[in-house]
This record gives structure tokens, sequence and C-alpha cells, in this order.
């Protein structure tokens, strides 16, 4: 009986983590959380799942290191070199950014509280709030406060991404849509949404991303 070769053929290099989690961002990218296997890794990488196993624990393992490159990366584009002000916006918008070009890292970030991606964008926040001179008792509640919008706002507008991407949507008609049925609800009980559908239609979400940290930063200068 004649044998089936595999078809697939292997690789015959040295496999690195960097390797790994590199091909595992772009899988994310492509398949989101769901897609992101080790068997389709390791068809994307021609090798066996055992060579990645020697450095990947399991998927929460792999998970958590594509996510913590990109924090990495995000950090290292935004170095502080202005005021802390300055300084809080740059990152802020940078991790918001990476989170609209990877959608998936929101819901990532969100899974591991913990962990070092989330540190890391909580140490420079921490540090930029020092130095903005909050007083020690407040340093964690506003501390928090920040990474809590900053997480949560990048979160809900990747969702938001992930889903047109998936529907095909265009932003402009869902926005469109979105004002239309809002013109149509009872004025009495929705006088406000009816009045705001114009600017709705027409509004950037990156700039209101910034206003709620221009309002956080506000808020400071009042404690």
């Amino acid at each position: 009986m004649t044998k089936i070769k595999n078809s697939m053929k292997r690789r015959t290099d040295a496999l690195s983590r960097d390797q790994i989690v590199e091909e595992a961002i772009d899988l994310l990218d492509q398949s989101g959380e769901a897609g992101l296997t080790f068997q389709a890794l390791s068809k994307r990488l021609a090798t066996g799942p055992g060579a990645i196993y020697w450095h990947i624990a399991d998927k929460n393992d792999l998970l958590t290191a594509a996510c913590d490159a990109i924090v990495a990366r995000t950090m290292n584009e935004t170095l502080a070199g202005g005021t802390p002000k300055e300084n809080v916006r740059q990152l802020a918008l940078g991790i918001f950014d990476a989170i609209d070009a990877h959608p998936w890292v929101g819901s990532a970030l969100a899974s591991i509280p913990g962990e070092l991606p989330v540190v890391r964008i909580l140490e420079r926040i921490g540090q930029q709030m020092r130095a903005l001179r909050v007083r020690d008792d407040a340093l964690w509640p506003v501390t928090s406060a920040f990474l809590s919008y900053i997480l949560g706002v990048g979160r809900q507008n990747g969702a938001n991404a992930q889903l047109a991407r998936e529907k095909g949507l265009d932003r402009s008609t869902v926005l469109s849509e979105v004002s239309t049925g809002w013109y149509q609800l009872d004025a009495d009980e929705y006088p406000f949404a009816r009045s705001i559908g114009a600017q709705f239609r027409a509004h950037d979400d990156r700039i209101d991303f910034l206003t709620g940290i221009d309002l956080i930063l506000g808020g400071i200068d009042t404690m």
C-alpha cells in the first residue's frame, strides 16, 4: 500500500518565541481570538505543535504574549518627552490606535488585568500622575480611572470595528442609519437623542476619546 506523504513542508530552521508570537498576532488580526489555535498556528509556521509548546505553555500564555508584544511596541513608540499631560494624551491615543488596529487586544487586556501588558500601561500612567503631583492618597484611584477609561473605550471601539469588518459594514452608513433612527424617536421622550443626530453622524471616535481624556485631566487640576 502506497503511503500518503504529508504535503506540508516542515521548516528546518530553529523556531523562536518571538517568531511564534508575531505569527500569532497575524493570525489574531485575520481570524480573531476564536481563530487562534495551535493547529492553525502550526500550519502557518510549518512545524508541529510540540515545537510551539516548547516556547508557549497554552493558548492563554500565547494570547498574553501576543498582547504584550503589541503593548510593548506601543510603549516604545510613545516615549514620554513632553509635559505630563501631553505624555498621557500621547499614551492614551497610542493604546486607542493599537486596539483599533488589533481589535482582539481590547478583550485580551480585559481578561488579564494583573498581567504584564496591563502593568506596562499602568506603570506609564502612574509615573505621569506623580509628575502631575497627584496626592499620594489619590494616586491609585486617579490612575485606575485613567486605565479603566483607556481600556474600556478602546475595547468598545475595537469591538465596533471588528463587528463592522465581520459584517462588511461601512462606518458612515452605520452612523447614518443610527442617526436616522434616533431622529424618528418620540420628540418628548428623547429630545437629546433627536437633537444630537447630526453630530453623531459626523463624529470622530479619536476626538471623542481624547475629549474624555481631557475631562479627566481637567478634573485632576481641581483636586
